[in-house]
């Protein structure tokens, strides 16, 4: 087995991350009604519709052993209140991209975002013994850019025209990565704001 690809929950006292299933749709479409979060053109948020669609897309990728996709539990009340992944695994070089992530957006700008990041960087860096992980959004998803940055990932660069958006428009990808050296200074960052008051940070 893959331990990059291995069935995990990773639990905190905010949120739990459950490796994901078919059963996790009506939650998940009940989650992204929250918002409407799939109308923000530079997003990749699916549809109702489409949200079966996704679930399959991300459980296929799994078993190709580039992703490993997460729902995500609010455990304050129990709902579902989004998706995440490792994506893009590189096990041979002990990388991985953490992405395709959404809130519903009750859950935004919350302890659990914060607390999300924390998990997945942890399991990352002292599980898996990543050298880096990376964080890629829409040059135009401004408001995803700064939580980036103030989880304390650092800009590698842009890659311009590198793919298209939902409407069809060319992307600028902004990449960022936390590297191994650097994790210990972002975890504490993350633990203390936690710990102080449970202000979102990312």
């Amino acid at each position: 087995m893959n331990p990059f690809t291995e069935s995990i929950t990773l639990s905190g006292s905010h949120a739990s991350l459950e490796p994901l299933s078919a059963a996790h749709h009506d939650d998940l479409l009940e989650a992204v009604r929250d918002g409407e979060l799939w109308t923000l053109w530079y997003t990749s948020v699916p549809a109702p519709q489409g949200m079966r669609a996704e679930i399959e897309r991300r459980l296929g990728l799994k078993q190709a052993g580039t992703m490993l996709p997460f729902a995500v539990r609010n455990r304050a009340n129990g709902r579902i209140v989004g998706m995440t992944t490792y994506m893009n695994i590189d096990a041979n070089n002990r990388r991985v991209e953490i992405g395709s992530t959404w809130y519903a957006k009750s859950a935004q700008r919350t302890p659990l975002n914060t607390e999300c990041k924390l998990l997945l960087l942890t399991h990352a860096f002292e599980a898996l013994a990543c050298i880096a992980v990376e964080f890629r959004t829409s040059f135009f998803n401004h408001a995803s850019r700064r939580a980036i940055e103030r989880l304390g990932a650092k800009q590698d660069g842009i890659l311009r025209s590198h793919q298209r958006h939902a409407d069809g428009s060319l992307r600028d990808t902004c990449v960022y990565s936390i590297l191994a050296h650097e994790w210990p200074a972002v975890k504490r960052h993350l633990e203390f704001k936690l710990e102080r008051n449970g202000k979102e940070v990312g």
